[in-house]
């Protein structure tokens, strides 16, 4: 693949991962909202799985799974955009990406599986289908992101080289930055609900970035710049 259409493919990986967040924000806050607020209990989360299996499996299809996706080219067009004005951050950024998707993969394969087999266990034993629940509950989250810090990492490290090599606007860069922090907060437990900062946040940071990559060449490098025209 030539290097324009290299940055075109991340550029719409970054819009399609913007749509999915988008999607997944709107499902939060309507059709899944009975799940997504306040603190059900077993009882009540198994209930509303049983009840919603369909709606949530294709919830979790698409901010999981396509997002995660979507990461990997996204990842690697950044890099490539990056490398020639801050290599080493913009290596480490890429591969704190490419560990987010694969967390996020692995957080949406497990729960998608899991709640198949809740559904199926709660017709013959709605306790053991609570416990199962409980243990699906947990790992899913700690895979996909009660705690943002893959997340945000990749984030940080983008704006941060993005800012070294003078790639995309100052002002994106900032945006990334600021949500970046809002993201790694989140390791204290009393601050996981900054995470829907985060998440509206990379709404933004994705669909600008994304724009610009498909509207724009990258920048030719310093070396480039040095080696005169025949």
């Amino acid at each position: 693949m030539g290097h324009d259409r290299f940055q075109q493919a991340g550029g719409i990986a970054a819009l399609t991962a913007a749509v999915t967040v988008v999607v997944g924000i709107g499902m939060f806050a309507t059709l899944l909202t009975d799940y997504t607020t306040g603190d059900p209990d077993a009882a009540e989360s198994v209930a509303f799985v049983v009840d919603n299996e369909a709606a949530l499996y294709v919830w979790n299809l698409i901010t999981l799974l396509v997002f995660a996706v979507a990461l990997v080219p996204l990842a690697l067009a950044l890099h490539e955009r990056l490398k020639d004005g801050a290599a080493g951050v913009a290596q480490t950024a890429t591969a704190f990406g490419l560990i987010w998707s694969g967390l996020l993969l692995a957080s949406g394969m497990v729960t998608n599986v899991g709640y198949g087999a809740v559904v199926d266990l709660f017709d013959t034993n709605p306790q053991q289908a609570e416990s199962l629940w409980s243990g699906i509950d947990s790992v899913g989250n700690g895979l996909g992101g009660t705690m943002e810090i893959a997340g945000g990492l990749w984030v940080l490290l983008v704006s941060w080289a993005a800012l070294r090599a003078g790639v995309f606007p100052k002002a994106l860069n900032y945006l990334g930055l600021a949500m970046a922090a809002s993201a790694l907060v989140t390791i204290v437990p009393a601050l996981e609900d900054v995470a829907i900062i985060f998440g509206l946040g990379l709404i933004i940071w994705l669909a600008w970035t994304g724009t610009i990559m498909l509207r724009d060449t990258p920048a030719i490098s310093a070396h480039d710049r040095a080696v005169p025209a025949n």
